[in-house]
């Protein structure tokens, strides 16, 4: 009975980073971790129907390894690249669960001082995984990641739809990181010329000029985002 709670667990945590995914400035990362952790979780509900069901260990096991490969991969995505923040907590997640159920499975057979060991372990685990959440779930912004994808998609020629160019730029603002903005406003103010759209190009170079105009965005952005949009005039024509 007690594998059925794990297996809800890494349902539940498969399908949350597949819906999450779509928020991110690039969801491949966190999209490809949740589908591989739902194929394994439905190979795992198969074997639940074998003569000799997958055990409580096994379980334990996969999602002490997945997790830590997720942590692995995770905290740089959340802290270096800044590409995605969901991950990492949802990583967390797996290794905490399945770390402490593995001591408290052995929690009888320990000596005084190995229990205060693993007890200290286990909260150091949750201050950790309290930190990745409130880091990456709770705070997570990432702008220039945003605006990193909005250049990618431009340059795809996508310009307007789910992870367009338009929808990225738009996202691509903090309150926090300020000297970021103008990035995305100069974007989104040559896109809408491109586009044809004055008022709305007007209103984003309106944004520009309050953020310090076209001189406070370097100039080798300006001229990547000129050029894939000289592309895409390019293709029209043709």
């Amino acid at each position: 009975m007690e594998t059925w709670w794990f297996l809800a667990l890494e349902f539940a945590v498969a399908l949350a980073l597949i819906t999450m995914s779509k928020w991110q400035p690039f969801p491949g990362p966190s999209k490809r971790y949740g589908y591989l952790l739902l194929t394994i979780a439905a190979l795992l509900l198969v074997g639940e129907t074998a003569p000799r069901p997958t055990g409580v260990q096994v379980h334990l096991i996969f999602l002490l390894i997945y997790g830590a490969l997720g942590l692995i991969r995770g905290i740089p995505n959340m802290l270096n690249s800044r590409d995605e923040v969901v991950v990492a907590p949802f990583a967390g997640v797996l290794f905490s669960v399945s770390a402490t159920a593995l001591m408290s499975q052995q929690w009888g057979t320990l000596t005084v001082f190995e229990e205060y060991a693993a007890f200290s372990t286990i909260v150091v685990i949750g201050a950790c995984q309290t930190w990745l959440v409130f880091r990456g779930l709770l705070i997570g912004r990432l702008p220039l990641a945003w605006s990193k994808a909005g250049l990618v998609a431009l340059e795809r020629g996508q310009v307007s739809g789910e992870h367009g160019a338009l929808e990225c730029f738009e996202n691509a603002w903090d309150l926090e990181e300020e000297h970021l903005n103008p990035m995305a406003w100069v974007a989104l103010e040559r896109i809408q010329i491109f586009l044809g759209n004055s008022e709305e190009a007007k209103h984003w170079s309106k944004r520009l000029a309050e953020s310090g105009g076209e001189q406070a965005v370097a100039k080798e952005w300006i001229e990547a985002i000129d050029s894939a949009i000289s592309k895409l005039k390019v293709l029209e024509e043709e």
